[in-house]
């Protein structure tokens, strides 16, 4: 398998833009499953290190470091916080009943995702199914923060950006689940019977026997980090574009689905 596409490339830095489904590091349980790393420590050698991790699936911008300087210093960014990153999801908008029935609901009274809100829960691993992440409303978990923001809404859908003030793992999915808005094709924290099919938003669509969704993977992109280079001193931001069936995906739902009317109690335009 090769390398994926290559961001940014220095004496001190490597950058990639990591595929849906390829983890970063060898998951626990599955140790033979092809990963990032081990394809970076084949081709690169076993001293460039990953910054920071994703989701297996989440796509999108992943930093490694070749040095240990490098690493030293760019660490020290996401510990304190002063690295930024950004990244786009597409969520469900639930009907509002479902949307109130969230552990933290951000839902408006007219069944909207707000144009901007932050989600402050603590989050921590959920003792009873390994390998997911909970909230916990009262105590345990560690303090966690992602800040939102609405960018379009669809009908049933609305496409929003993230700025994560902390790295928890799968913090995006859990928060976003948590505030009854959950990230389109997520199986672990949201509804996986829910897909985006143009014959839902297209009049007269006849391609039924042959339609797939448009998305068949989890939407969530990491679309930019922004940090100190640790040898020039200087802001530095990486992007990586929207993968192609993001575009695809928006281009109907802004052709056939986008709606600027308050949402009925079903999340659809009434």
């Amino acid at each position: 398998m090769d390398l994926p596409p290559i961001i940014y490339e220095d004496d001190a830095l490597i950058a990639f833009d990591k595929p849906d489904g390829l983890p970063v590091a060898p998951d626990r349980g599955e140790r033979a499953r092809v990963n990032l790393m081990a394809l970076v420590h084949a081709r690169l050698g076993p001293h460039v290190v990953n910054v920071h991790r994703l989701d297996a699936d989440t796509s999108g911008v992943l930093l490694c470091a070749k040095t240990k300087v490098a690493l030293d210093f760019l660490s020290g960014q996401f510990q304190s916080k002063t690295a930024a990153r950004i990244f786009h999801a597409l969520v469900v908008a639930l009907p509002l009943e479902r949307a109130l029935q969230a552990v933290a609901p951000v839902c408006t009274a007219d069944g909207l995702v707000p144009e901007a809100f932050t989600i402050d829960l603590t989050i921590g691993e959920d003792e009873r199914q390994p390998g997911r992440m909970r909230v916990f409303p009262k105590r345990g978990g560690k303090p966690s923060a992602t800040d939102c923001r609405t960018l379009e809404r669809f009908r049933g859908f609305t496409w929003i950006e993230c700025r994560p003030q902390t790295g928890r793992t799968h913090q995006i999915r859990v928060h976003l689940a948590a505030a009854g808005a959950p990230i389109l094709g997520d199986a672990l924290y949201g509804d996986p019977t829910i897909e985006l099919r143009l014959s839902a938003f297209k009049r007269g669509y006849k391609g039924f026997a042959d339609e797939k969704p448009l998305l068949r993977r989890l939407a969530l992109h990491a679309s930019a980090l922004t940090f100190t280079h640790p040898v020039t001193r200087a802001p530095h931001t990486l992007r990586a574009p929207l993968p192609h069936e993001f575009e695809v995906a928006l281009k109907y739902l802004r052709k056939f689905a986008a709606i600027s009317s308050p949402c009925s109690s079903t999340g659809l335009v009434p």
